[in-house]
């Protein structure tokens, strides 16, 4: 029997460090073990800010990110996991990727593919949900609230693919 896993979904936190906080105990409260973010944390002083996760971050840089070197030390600091612009993890027999999705052409050919079971991605800042055949297709929103107004994180249950888009407030 296969172990289901709640995940928890971020991306686009802009620095926003009210709100990373508002995410972290959110997801704190929803139990998650793992934690997917897909880019845009901005500068290396957000990141310890994810510190009193009880789960494990992996974490792929997006486009607006700064000093990649800071971020991957601030990372490895909080004892998280940093990768590049990509990230395949698999998790409970599922095969998810996870990119920022400032590169449209490689996000839609992945979608289009249908490669993975799961497709993580930020940067549009618009919470999403779709599938494409065999691929379930999240994007949690924006943590910052800059652009749509909306702080949102997810959540996915990978033992159902329920995922719930979460409002921070």
């Amino acid at each position: 029997m296969v172990k289901t896993m709640i995940v928890g979904i971020m991306a686009d936190t802009h620095d926003h460090l009210p709100l990373v906080d508002k995410a972290v105990k959110r997801l704190n409260d929803e139990k998650v073990e793992l934690v997917f973010h897909a880019g845009d944390y901005i500068a290396g002083f957000v990141i310890p800010h994810f510190k009193s996760l009880e789960a494990d971050l992996i974490g792929i840089l997006g486009n607006n990110d700064g000093d990649h070197e800071l971020l991957r030390k601030k990372f490895k600091e909080a004892g998280f996991e940093m990768r590049e612009s990509f990230a395949e993890v698999r998790t409970d027999s599922l095969r998810i990727a996870i990119l920022h999705g400032g590169d449209a052409e490689l996000l839609h050919s992945l979608i289009d593919a249908e490669s993975h079971d799961v497709i993580v991605h930020g940067h549009t800042h618009e919470a999403r949900i779709h599938r494409k055949g065999k691929s379930l297709v999240v994007n949690p929103g924006e943590v910052c609230g800059y652009v749509t107004g909306k702080s949102t994180i997810a959540t996915l249950n990978t033992g159902t693919l329920n995922v719930k888009i979460i409002p921070l407030g």
